[in-house]
């Protein structure tokens, strides 16, 4: 897509510092790190959000992203554990609009965190989260909620 940065990288028409590519992924370092070797996979085939991909690249991006974050654990950088994030639309925090699976490594006191709101300690009752899973249940695949409440094979 034109004008997408991830795109012009994957076409090698940016620079970038790559770490892993195939015919569905590139992997390349963040150019602004929370911790050094922060990591970004993108789609090679541009897609805004995370309903425009398709479903089988969603998952190689997480196979990769788990080989990854083993390679930052070896690696020898300082690595205490490994944050995945995925930004979903603006008010997720998503900056570049081509679907990026953030894979970086964590260390005790780096200052990098989450901030929950004041709602957020009012747990919900199970009333509540079965209204909010009905809605949910509603938009999704007959066969997803068929499985409602049905243990995983």
């Amino acid at each position: 897509m034109s004008g997408c940065i991830f795109c012009d990288i994957v076409n090698g028409q940016a620079e970038a510092t790559l770490v892993w590519q195939d015919d569905l992924v590139s992997a390349f370092l963040d150019i602004q790190p929370v911790n050094a070797g922060h990591i970004d996979i993108v789609p090679n085939v541009h897609a805004s959000y995370l309903a425009d991909l398709p479903e089988e690249t969603g998952a190689h991006m997480f196979r990769i992203a788990q080989r990854l974050a083993q390679g930052l654990r070896d690696s020898g950088l300082p690595c205490e554990g490994v944050n995945m994030f995925l930004a979903d639309g603006a008010a997720a925090m998503q900056e570049i609009f081509h679907v990026h699976l953030h894979v970086f490594p964590r260390v005790s006191g780096d200052g990098f965190g989450l901030k929950f709101g004041d709602d957020y300690f009012a747990k919900p009752t199970r009333a509540d989260l079965e209204a909010v899973g009905e809605q949910i249940r509603r938009t999704i695949e007959p066969s997803v909620a068929q499985r409602r409440g049905k243990p995983r094979a």
